[in-house]
């Protein structure tokens, strides 16, 4: 379970979050909806814990960030996939070398990376594009590997920033789909979009955030 308790966050040089109350449920799949700089990647890197809120409390599973020891981190975030706008895969690597990463990071043998990057890579629809490099794969499919590189930890979350934001309309579609599909089995999902036509009629809740305030 995700919850956030009137958690507030500034930036340096001002805007942020503010009194921040918000629940995710386990196996739940929500969207976090808003303009761009309404405070949606904000509130995912509390989330990840990629920063502190200045206060208030964001939980995740067991940690706290009240209390989480700054070596237990990795250990939270083992549990979270990541999935972001700009991709971010090594263009010096393949799609096969790119998913592996993390296994390598977390220190899996290379006989079990093998099975569960070609297990990942088809559970994506990315079968046959294992030896392509980023650049010769279309926005979908280096998203879609983005998805893999994510699932590859059989994470309990799924965090996704804007991932259709680069997407035509039936790719971003499928994309959803796709991250529905995650959901099915088990793993909470939660997805930031300013597309409300996008989602408005995939039946899951709907958060709405504004000046990093939430709208109920």
């Amino acid at each position: 379970m995700i919850k956030l308790e009137n958690v507030s966050y500034s930036y340096k040089k001002g805007f942020g979050l503010s009194n921040i109350d918000l629940t995710i449920d386990d196996g739940e799949f929500a969207f976090i909806i808003g303009p761009t700089g309404s405070g949606k990647t904000t509130l995912l890197r509390l989330i990840y814990l990629d920063i502190l809120p200045d206060t208030g409390i964001v939980k995740v599973g067991k940690f706290s960030s009240n209390s989480i020891k700054k070596r237990k981190i990795p250990q939270l975030r083992r549990s979270i996939g990541m999935i972001s706008q700009d991709y971010h895969l090594l263009k010096d690597r393949n799609l096969f070398e790119n998913v592996a990463l993390p296994l390598h990071v977390i220190g899996y043998s290379k006989s079990d990376i093998s099975d569960l990057v070609i297990e990942v890579i088809d559970e994506v629809g990315l079968t046959g594009k294992e030896d392509h490099f980023p650049d010769e794969l279309s926005g979908g499919e280096q998203q879609r590997a983005c998805l893999a590189r994510a699932l590859i930890k059989e994470p309990e979350i799924i965090l996704a920033d804007e991932p259709t934001g680069n997407l035509d309309p039936v790719t971003a579609f499928d994309l959803v789909k796709l991250l529905e599909e995650v959901n099915g089995e088990g793993t909470t999902v939660f997805m930031a979009s300013h597309n409300y036509s996008l989602i408005k009629s995939r039946n899951h809740r709907i958060v709405e955030i504004h000046d990093g305030k939430l709208r109920n």
